[in-house]
């Protein structure tokens, strides 16, 4: 059960992909980098890391409802290719009922995971973004599907948003998400003021889906990704916020991207691998 997240903790009934809730899809995509490399070993680390967790996160064990983890998406593929094979997959899981957790690999992999669950759901669905970078470029490096612009994709399709953590944007990033109607809560506000819970407006979808940039997160806290930015969100702030943006609502689909691994150092693998248990957590 190497390739497995959380391995051996999970029993063979909790490993079942017809009852679990929680289906892990690895998607090492890193096509459109731009900075540091390292993004396609992303999901391996993540999953390795994932069998040193306890079961037990705040008196609960989340992997009790169930976490069953998909062969890795072949990233050997066009990125439209590999878009349209994560797209059915994640349709398919959020059919069936359950919540699809997407590792990545590079943020662009979100626009495929997200229309994914947005096909399978009859109704809104809004994204609440932890990222370093807004990602509204109209398209970055000549790529339209780039990690740089992958909400300006989603606003497209009409998809509502509230972002949170950004510190390091363009100006055309500022005038699109003010276009769109973007929920900012950036950097600089929410560290310096210590803010860790936000109140989204009643008229924001009841369906959230969680897209989770780890440079999100101070390098201090998880240095090993492409894009790290000084400034940035604490390890309980960052969830404090997920979770109060989730309160009346349900979360349908997460993706946790951007771990680009550093050799001997398995501080942010680990980090990584909680993020992604503890966003289970907040699924009800």
């Amino acid at each position: 059960m190497q390739d497995q997240f959380l391995g051996e903790e999970l029993s063979a009934e909790e490993n079942n992909m017809a009852t679990a809730q929680f289906e892990v899809v690895p998607c090492g995509l890193e096509a459109t980098v731009s900075y540091g490399t390292g993004a396609a070993q992303g999901p391996a680390a993540i999953i390795a890391a994932s069998h040193q967790l306890e079961r037990l996160v705040n008196g609960q064990e989340t992997c009790a409802r169930g976490i069953f983890t998909h062969p890795p998406i072949n990233c050997q593929q066009p990125i439209e290719t590999v878009m349209s094979d994560l797209r059915q997959l994640t349709s398919a899981i959020a059919a069936r009922g359950h919540v699809p957790v997407t590792l990545g690999g590079e943020h662009s992999l979100s626009y495929g995971a997200v229309m994914g669950v947005v096909d399978a759901l009859n109704g809104p669905v809004g994204l609440v973004h932890i990222d370093a970078h807004a990602d509204f470029r109209n398209a970055y490096q000549g790529h339209k599907h780039s990690h740089a612009s992958v909400m300006h994709l989603l606003a497209g399709e009409g998809l509502p948003m509230a972002s949170f953590g950004v510190r390091a944007l363009a100006a055309e990033e500022e005038a699109g998400r003010r276009a769109h109607g973007v929920i900012c809560h950036d950097g600089p506000e929410l560290v310096r003021g210590q803010i860790s819970a936000v109140n989204l407006p009643d008229d924001f979808p009841e369906n959230i889906y969680v897209t989770f940039d780890l440079d999100g997160l101070d390098p201090s806290v998880l240095p090993a990704t492409g894009t790290p930015v000084p400034g940035g969100l604490g390890f309980y702030q960052a969830l404090d916020l997920v979770q109060s943006t989730l309160v009346g609502r349900r979360c349908v689909g997460i993706d946790v991207v951007e771990l680009a691994p550093i050799s001997d150092q398995p501080v942010s693998d680990f980090t990584a691998a909680m993020i992604t248990y503890q966003l289970m957590r907040f699924c009800q």
